[in-house]
């Protein structure tokens, strides 16, 4: 059986407690308006893509002894902005464990690309495997 309702000003009893319609569609709109302001207010994040310049030297990370001694391994992630002339002019961490970045992000701006006729970038990725 279905518990009785009864409605007064804008309020419905019921068996369980009161609960009233105004503040009850009041909460909705301030939801809903959060929900589509959130929604519109994300710009949209391009993903970081691989670099297309072809690497001339390529420096290796230095394993952190930390890192072995912990047995932390994976993959760091560096963002590099490549000069015409092929060096490293900025670099930072995308993604990754910290331990490891540090010593990526040093390998990284050591790195020389070939010439282009103007500024790129692109990510390149560190692995670190518990062997080194």
């Amino acid at each position: 059986m279905a518990p009785a309702l009864l409605q007064q000003d804008h309020q419905v009893y019921c068996q369980g407690g009161t609960v009233s319609l105004r503040r009850m569609g009041t909460l909705l709109a301030v939801i809903a308006t959060m929900v589509g302001t959130e929604v519109v207010a994300l710009p949209a994040q391009e993903a970081p893509s691989e670099i297309v310049r072809r690497a001339k030297s390529k420096v290796q990370p230095a394993y952190p002894e930390l890192a072995r001694k912990m047995n932390i391994t994976g993959t760091v992630r560096i963002e590099v902005v490549v000069s015409p002339n092929g060096t490293v002019k900025d670099a930072k961490i995308v993604g990754g464990h910290p331990v490891l970045a540090t010593a990526a992000l040093e390998a990284a701006k050591k790195w020389r690309f070939e010439p282009a006729p103007a500024e790129s970038s692109g990510v390149v990725d560190f692995k670190f495997e518990g062997h080194q």
